[in-house]
């Protein structure tokens, strides 16, 4: 199948964007929500040469940019816009509470690493929020945990505590920190590597396996690149969870 189409993801505080071309993502690019006009030029220029024969599929957990992005893509491609969800249901089994709400970008994430690893594996998405989700053996969502994303962290701290300086999130030079700045990024930086840690044991004894571990979202190469819990790093998981969803639909259409 010559799978191709404008891939939208947008997060609550990056939106990326890739382009397929069968079945294979072809260019990436990811910019901050604000401001709009990079991510409407990334629209048109990934967007045009395709358009005539592909649609433009979009997931989002930020309806206001939502409404401004769909509007972009009318406008410039003309094209047809599918909505994960709505469109298009996300093909990864679900074990969760009655009435339970998960966002899109969860969802597909761990459709694509199933797809990719056709066993039990933990996705781990380091971006504003931190999201550690459980997938089982059989391709089943149960779910997970969510915590306050390394950036967030360094904000609340600098916003909650008088004496605590505004910190740009990077990794530390020392593990023990000597001055206030690298105090924090240790905190975080450790923190959240230890919390991850922590909850992957817990799934594994949940599961009675060891499942594989992947790292995806804007800050999992600064926060995973060298830890050796992480058994692959993708950045465009979500984009590829998007590719994999319009593909098992066009599947289900043909069938």
């Amino acid at each position: 199948m010559n799978l191709k189409l404008l891939a939208i993801s947008i997060g609550n505080s990056r939106t990326r964007l890739g382009a397929f071309e069968d079945g294979n993502l072809t260019e990436s690019v990811t910019h901050p929500n604000d401001p709009v006009d990079p991510i409407s030029r990334s629209i048109i220029q990934l967007g045009k040469p395709m358009m005539d024969e592909a649609p433009a599929v979009l997931s989002s957990v930020n309806p206001p940019l939502t409404a401004r992005v769909s509007r972009i893509v009318h406008e410039q491609l003309g094209a047809r816009l599918l909505r994960i969800d709505e469109d298009l249901p996300i093909p990864i089994g679900r074990q969760l509470d009655l009435e339970s709400i998960v966002g899109e970008d969860r969802l597909l994430n761990a459709a694509a690493a199933y797809d990719a690893l056709k066993q039990a594996c933990v996705i781990v998405d380091a971006g504003t929020a931190l999201t550690v989700d459980f997938v089982d053996g059989t391709g089943t969502f149960h779910g997970g945990a969510i915590a306050t994303g390394a950036s967030l962290m360094l904000t609340t701290l600098q916003q909650s505590a008088y004496q605590l300086p505004e910190v740009e999130l990077k990794r530390p030079d020392e593990t023990i920190g000597h001055n206030t700045v690298q105090a924090m990024r240790t905190g975080v930086y450790h923190g959240i590597r230890g919390m991850v840690r922590e909850l992957v044991e817990k799934y594994a004894e949940f599961a009675g396996l060891y499942p594989m571990v992947v790292a995806t979202g804007g800050d999992a190469e600064l926060l995973f690149e060298d830890y050796n819990l992480m058994d692959r790093i993708v950045p465009d998981l979500t984009l590829r969870g998007i590719a994999l969803t319009l593909q098992a639909h066009a599947q289900k259409a043909e069938s």
